[in-house]
């Protein structure tokens, strides 16, 4: 019951102008690797299924080899499940070589183009170290000239983390829920990957979360570049 109560204060309590619609709002999500979406902004997501009445999801994640796209297709699953539609695409780009791959890769986002009219867009950073996140974000730009764009952060080895100029704000309760899915749907990474904690990425929202100043504690953050209201 305190669940309950708790998810109808969410759907109060969201308030973002641009995002009132007399429709599903349409939420594009693009990933180079099969967890980017889901630790870049898998707890807006989270908040924005829980708090709107309908939200319609298109999933694309370009690169997920061998196990791991098993792992992309049952976290999407998992994380869409209250979603009124979704989309979910694994495509099969050569991991970590996105660059040499530039022209297919943007062959791909400019089909992903034609089939979705987006009032959201979620994409990795631009200034992010890793080459294929670059690549994904500059031809997410390049396809899509009058959406609003929000380009998410992921916590690695370079230390590349910039300064954020936009923050969700997300209570306990939706981040421990996304950290524990992480941990559940990729098993691969949680073997392999040194940083793939639950205390790296409970620490990443925590931090973002001060910045953040609200009374929830805890917020995603990520980089607006340019948005028209």
């Amino acid at each position: 019951m305190k669940q309950r109560r708790t998810a109808k204060k969410a759907r109060r309590d969201l308030r973002i102008p641009w995002l009132q619609l007399d429709r599903p709002l349409r939420v594009l999500c693009l990933g180079a690797h099969a967890d980017d979406i889901e630790i870049g902004c898998g707890g807006t997501l989270l908040r924005l299924l829980e708090s709107c009445p309908e939200v319609e999801v298109h999933w694309h994640v370009l690169s997920a080899p061998g196990p791991r796209a098993r792992e992309a297709r049952r976290s999407a699953a998992a994380w869409l499940r209250a979603a009124s539609a979704s989309h979910v695409d694994v495509s099969d780009f050569r991991e970590s070589y996105f660059p040499d791959q530039w022209g297919a890769v943007q062959d791909r986002i400019e089909q992903i183009r034609a089939g979705a009219e987006p009032d959201l867009i979620f994409t990795p950073r631009r200034d992010d170290l890793h080459q294929d996140h670059r690549v994904v974000s500059e031809l997410t730009w390049n396809a899509f000239r009058s959406h609003p764009i929000l380009e998410y952060e992921i916590p690695k080895y370079d230390g590349d983390l910039g300064n954020p100029n936009a923050y969700f704000a997300l209570d306990e309760r939706l981040c421990r829920r996304k950290v524990a899915a992480l941990m559940r749907y990729f098993p691969s990474q949680a073997k392999t990957k040194a940083w793939f904690t639950e205390d790296t990425f409970l620490a990443m929202l925590r931090l973002r979360g001060v910045e953040c100043g609200r009374r929830t504690r805890f917020a995603e953050a990520f980089h607006a570049r340019k948005l028209v209201l």
